[in-house]
């Protein structure tokens, strides 16, 4: 399994989100560095978002949910055109998921399992 994780749920429907890009970067000094990108799947995941031999430093990095090719897709108005979510990993190389609950007028996030 990959360092990071992530799973999108449309709370407004009850299911996956699927076909939402998301894009993961690192921040190295005032810059963000691209290290990932994918589509989530039919159950709101991507598989391999990073190869699982791959560990990252400590830092800051930031998921960039890109929301609104998924409310076009479903031919819904969302008040949010993408959900940046910003963390910092330590250096014990853990597991990390970070889920995304979403419906067209409200998101949340929180440090799952």
């Amino acid at each position: 399994m990959s360092q990071i994780t992530t799973h999108v749920l449309d709370t407004s429907r009850g299911i996956p989100a699927s076909g939402v890009p998301i894009t993961l970067f690192q921040k190295k000094e005032n810059e963000w560095t691209k290290l990932a990108s994918g589509i989530t799947n039919s159950d709101g995941r991507i598989g391999e978002f990073l190869p699982k031999e791959q560990k990252l430093a400590a830092g800051i990095y930031r998921m960039h949910f890109q929301t609104e090719s998924y409310f076009n897709s479903q031919k819904k108005q969302g008040f949010y055109p993408y959900v940046d979510v910003v963390f910092q990993l330590d250096d014990s190389g853990s597991h990390y998921h970070v889920p995304l609950l979403l419906s067209a007028f409200g998101y949340s996030t929180y440090r799952g399992s």
